[in-house]
């Protein structure tokens, strides 16, 4: 859920939370399909589609789109649930990252 703490000077979710919230989304599917650690790499795209208010329940969807040699590429859509009013679902926010497997010694690995 979005927090008043969680804003920027104009009253708004601060876009930096909203792309934590989408990292760290991103991040599970990696870590899973990595069978251990990962890293991210690159923001390969991402784009503000709607504002996210405070009271907002944020959901993140995720879908693997390419897979390498040591490296997983996940699309993460947000959808915000807005609490005042209509109660819908609209999509906020949507991305692209890569992250990279990683050992022990923060390497990169062969994916299993």
């Amino acid at each position: 859920m979005a927090m008043p703490a969680d804003t920027n000077a104009a009253g708004d979710i601060f876009g930096g939370w909203l792309m934590s919230q989408v990292d760290i989304a991103g991040s599970l599917v990696a870590r899973r399909h990595a069978q251990g650690r990962v890293v991210t790499v690159a923001v390969n795209s991402f784009e503000f589609h709607q504002p996210v208010f405070v009271g907002d329940i944020i959901s993140c969807y995720t879908e693997i789109t390419r897979v390498g040699r040591t490296s997983v590429t996940v699309n993460v859509r947000a959808y915000a649930e807005r609490l005042q009013g209509s109660h819908e679902s609209i999509l906020v926010t949507e991305a692209d990252l890569t992250y990279v497997a990683v050992d022990e010694n923060r390497r990169p690995r062969p994916l299993p």
